[in-house]
């Protein structure tokens, strides 16, 4: 794993979250985008090494709308930036950890993703990724 490359945040209304982390962090989104597999609009932040990527659920049944219905708005995951998202999903199934997904899937930002269960993972969500432009 590189870095952290963002943190996921659930969010109820993106238009209001947005207002509020630009006046918290004094930028403006640079991107926001639907990810139609996962139900959600995404809205991204970048602070200094780091991006903050806000969550709104597009339905009722998205993962997002779920989390926030169960435990509210707030952090939904943190995501790892790697070099080679196949080779550490083998790796990390290989140490045990449960993959919710067997191939990487399309994320947001132009990155394939890669999600563990939080069970195995002190109850956090996180999320492998790595920009499609990167070889592989």
């Amino acid at each position: 794993m590189k870095q952290v490359e963002h943190i996921g945040i659930a969010v109820k209304d993106l238009n209001v979250s947005n207002d509020l982390f630009t006046k918290l962090l004094g930028v403006s989104p640079f991107k926001q985008e639907e990810v139609f597999s996962e139900g959600v609009i995404t809205s991204f932040f970048q602070v200094g090494q780091t991006k903050i990527e806000l969550l709104e659920g597009t339905h009722a049944d998205s993962p997002i709308s779920k989390f926030i219905e169960k435990k509210g708005e707030g952090i939904h995951h943190i995501a790892f930036e790697v070099s080679n998202i196949y080779e550490e999903m083998d790796r990390l199934k290989n140490e045990g950890f449960t993959l919710l997904n067997e191939v990487p899937k399309d994320g947001a930002d132009n990155k394939l993703v890669c999600f563990l269960h939080p069970k195995g993972t002190n109850s956090v969500l996180i999320e492998l990724c790595q920009s499609k432009n990167s070889p592989v």
